[in-house]
């Protein structure tokens, strides 16, 4: 049974079973990225989508979708295998075609009793995407998850949750929507997927960069006072188009013209967040945001260092710092302004430099304490 403050409904699953790729598939063993594999990325990531009723039709969507993945794992094989630990904590994918998780479920519950916004924190998703045993487990587990729950209206959900270390959002993003144009009828995706991992890899002996970074994000830094906060105390919401503006409002003209919705969240969520937990006025406070390096080209050739197609993780986690007295007596332009000034440090000489870090300390987390991270 699941349950909410304002809604309550049955869900009822079928046994979990494997997908497997719908043809023959390489055996072999691919190493991720060193990127790939550092502490902080080692976890799932929960998706949710929401389906209404198609023209009047009553498809079963769970074969399609079903029948979809397993065409679209011919091309992302290693998606279908499982990870290894090796020498040095290094990750690498044993692809051996196993498959991905996939459940079907039916819920007495109608899309609209959802609400209209269907924004998270999302009630009940424990029941929409139900933990299957080992299915949280980051070794000799399947890669993805899949859940769909169909609804009484006739719509359904589709939940699914995907190890960090094998793609990041726009990786996850490629591969959805290679599932999404199988399910369609498509012959074969759009975008080819492009493994590629050797870009961000690196070894010991590797030259020393032009270029020399701090990397503070990886300190490792003793809790002396208690400033860690676990997920499950926060408190969770949705910003809309309304109070962005309402922050921008606080903002020069010249930086509300420039700043990006990420960093005028990111720089007023820092603020609130510091004066929330009253630190004294000389503490750190620390604001870790994600910045891609897709897009970004290479001097030499021109051409975008990392290829289209490629779902592995290409991005940073830099650091802002400022001490609490700063962040509560300053304007949140000045937040901001610091938000702004770390993305731009972020290029790809940064993020090789990360891997470089990753190979001779093997593979350190980003740094929890008096920190805030943003996606």
């Amino acid at each position: 049974m699941a349950s909410s403050p304002t809604l309550q409904f049955t869900v009822r699953r079928k046994p979990a079973v494997l997908v497997a790729p719908a043809g023959p598939t390489p055996r072999e063993l691919k190493p991720l990225s060193d990127i790939d594999d550092q502490d902080g990325l080692r976890f799932h990531v929960p998706v949710i989508y929401f389906f209404r009723r198609h023209g009047g039709r009553d498809d079963d969507p769970a074969p399609v979708l079903r029948n979809a993945i397993a065409t679209a794992l011919v091309n992302y094989y290693p998606l279908a295998g499982r990870l290894r630990e090796l020498e040095g904590r290094k990750l690498a994918v044993h692809c051996t075609g196993e498959g991905v998780l996939f459940v079907e479920a039916d819920a007495d519950v109608h899309l609209d009793q959802f609400g209209a916004s269907l924004l998270p924190p999302f009630p009940c998703l424990d029941e929409l995407l139900f933990d299957v045993p080992g299915s949280s487990d980051i070794l000799h587990a399947p890669l993805i998850h899949f859940q769909v729950t169909r609804l009484a209206c006739r719509g359904f959900i589709m939940a699914l949750k995907i190890q960090h270390t094998v793609a990041d959002g726009p990786g996850m993003v490629q591969f959805l929507a290679a599932v999404a144009e199988l399910a369609r009828g498509m012959a074969a995706p759009t975008v080819r997927p492009v493994w590629g991992h050797d870009l961000l890899m690196t070894t010991r002996d590797d030259p020393a960069p032009p270029r020399v970074f701090t990397h503070r994000e990886y300190d490792d830094v003793p809790d002396s006072n208690d400033t860690s906060v676990p997920l499950y105390s926060m408190t969770q919401d949705s910003f809309g188009r309304r109070e962005v503006a309402a922050i921008r409002t606080h903002l020069p003209p010249a930086l509300r013209r420039r700043a990006t919705t990420f960093e005028v969240l990111t720089g007023c969520l820092w603020r609130c967040r510091t004066m929330a937990l009253a630190p004294v006025a000389d503490e750190e406070m620390w604001m870790i945001c994600l910045v891609s390096i897709r897009g970004q080209k290479q001097q030499s050739s021109g051409t975008p260092f990392i290829p289209v197609g490629y779902y592995g993780n290409a991005f940073a986690f830099p650091v802002a710092i400022s001490t609490a007295g700063d962040l509560c007596t300053n304007p949140v332009s000045y937040a901001v302004e610091l938000m702004m000034k770390t993305k731009r440090e972020v290029d790809v000489e940064y993020v090789r430099s990360v891997a470089r870090l990753m190979v001779r300390r093997g593979r350190p987390n980003f740094t929890m304490v008096s920190a805030y991270v943003m996606g």
